[in-house]
């Protein structure tokens, strides 16, 4: 063989020795979950509920569930709608004591009148809600047994996107089905029908269905690190997009649940919305991040701790905030009475704000009162308005503004439009034409410049580039 003959022979040996490594490597670098399910299903319990009161007639069950369980992603005409069917399973649980405390979600024994838990062995037991959250769909059930499996609890905050993460549940009825996948992004913001944000949702592409709420989510050690609640579909079906409560939060309502029945909440009192690249730069920011407030809340919070109106919050007790979403996953899980720091932007100066949280409640809401003249104005952005008489003020709920009565130009390429209610033009409050007339003289040429506008009942800040 001459020596170049040689030469190739080697690098031919050398290439399917490195190739053959690695694919050893790929087959042998996958997870095997055999031994973590055979642990851990055991603790994974089946639940079924019904009530007294009789649904309409073709509608079981399992409709319920399903209509439930996407109630969030869907318009009401495009609920999926199964055929009727007997009572059945209507999703899944895990024991979290030996003593028979068993974690599910809230949408799972909602309404229910009698709850039912079926365990590995083909137990069936009657259980008792001991407390349940609508605001982060979770239920704590308690069964009167002992000496049961248990589930052992992770830390969710130290999970990482792409890390392996493994399901078991009932999809359709299907008990103790396992599926796997990985984590594909942390504090996912999923706005309930209150328009309420207050759980930082774990989301992957583990298979999940009807069937699968309230189960639990495993990561590679074994650990529950979630409960599955929902998915995102168009079709009604699995798509690749599921989500979990992210234990760390689900534990700290199960505390308050086993200690008082009921859940407490921080809460501010102000109205927030994203901030943008316009209005990054209309508000002097170097990049788009924190929560802008849009409203505050009369005799809130806020409004007691000094916030205002076009603040920017930028960090919550340490914590920054780059997207508004984050801001009620933080102050969510504050106890109510505690004192909180808030990093805040406020006419492009940085400043600390400290202020006392207080408890959300199901009438924490907007309150409002009630100032101005009724002449109207036109100008250079394209903006005419007219001044707003005290009747009217009251009427909108609202104490100063002026209307727009016509948008055109730089002010209908911001967004601003006829009715609109215009509170604040570049950080100046507006309580009357004359007001409205010196802070437009007053624009800079060729900037960005924030205008909150009230409309339909909410207040919104829009970016307006004055004309150069």
């Amino acid at each position: 063989m001459t020596r170049i003959s040689r030469c190739v022979a080697v690098a031919l040996a050398c290439f399917f020795l490195q190739t053959s490594v690695q694919n050893t490597w790929a087959v042998e670098g996958l997870p095997d979950f055999t031994l973590m399910v055979e642990e851990n299903s055991p603790a994974v319990v089946n639940i079924s509920s019904e009530r007294d009161q009789q649904d309409p007639p073709g509608r079981g069950s399992r409709d319920r569930e399903a209509e439930e369980f996407f109630r969030r992603f869907f318009p009401p005409d495009q609920f999926p709608r199964p055929d009727a069917r007997e009572p059945r399973s209507l999703g899944s649980g895990f024991i979290i004591s030996k003593d028979g405390y068993i974690l599910t979600n809230f949408h799972v024994v909602d309404q229910a009148d009698t709850v039912k838990v079926r365990l590995s062995d083909r137990r069936e037991l009657d259980a008792e809600i001991v407390g349940s959250d609508q605001r982060s769909d979770l239920a704590l059930l308690k069964v009167k047994a002992t000496n049961l499996p248990v589930v052992r609890l992770g830390k969710s905050e130290s999970l990482k996107v792409g890390e392996w993460v493994l399901a078991i549940g009932s999809p359709f009825g299907f008990d103790y089905s396992v599926t796997a996948g990985i984590v594909s992004a942390k504090g996912r913001s999923l706005p309930t029908v209150r328009n309420e944000n207050y759980v930082p949702f774990i989301q992957t592409d583990v298979a999940i269905n009807p069937g699968n709420s309230g189960g639990p989510l495993f990561n590679l050690a074994g650990e529950v690190i979630g409960i599955n609640s929902q998915i995102y579909s168009n079709s009604g079906g699995f798509m690749g997009v599921s989500f979990a409560i992210p234990i760390d939060v689900a534990m700290e309502v199960v505390q308050q649940l086993r200690s008082s029945g009921r859940v407490s909440r921080g809460w501010l009192g102000v109205v927030i919305q994203e901030v943008n690249r316009d209005l990054a730069e209309s508000f002097g920011l170097d990049r788009p991040h924190g929560a802008l407030v849009s409203k505050v809340l009369e005799s809130g919070p806020a409004a007691k701790g000094g916030l205002m109106e076009g603040d920017i919050i930028t960090a919550f007790n340490g914590k920054d905030i780059d997207r508004s979403a984050e801001l009620p996953h933080y102050v969510g899980r504050v106890a109510a009475g505690s004192e909180a720091r808030l990093d805040i932007v406020r006419n492009g100066e940085r400043k600390m704000l400290n202020l006392k949280v207080g408890e959300l409640t199901d009438e924490s809401g907007e309150t409002t009162t009630n100032n101005s003249d009724g002449s109207s104005r036109q100008n250079t952005i394209g903006l005419t308005v007219e001044g707003l008489d005290a009747a009217t003020r009251e009427q909108l709920g609202i104490e100063h503004g002026v209307r727009v009565v016509r948008s055109s130009g730089a002010s209908a390429n911001a967004g601003i439009i006829e009715g609109d209610i215009v509170l604040r033009l570049n950080n100046a409050v507006i309580a009357s034409t004359a007001d409205f007339d010196r802070a437009v003289s007053a624009l800079p040429a060729g900037k960005s410049v924030p205008v909150l506008v009230q409309r339909g009942g909410g207040s919104v800040f829009l970016a307006l580039r004055v004309p150069n």
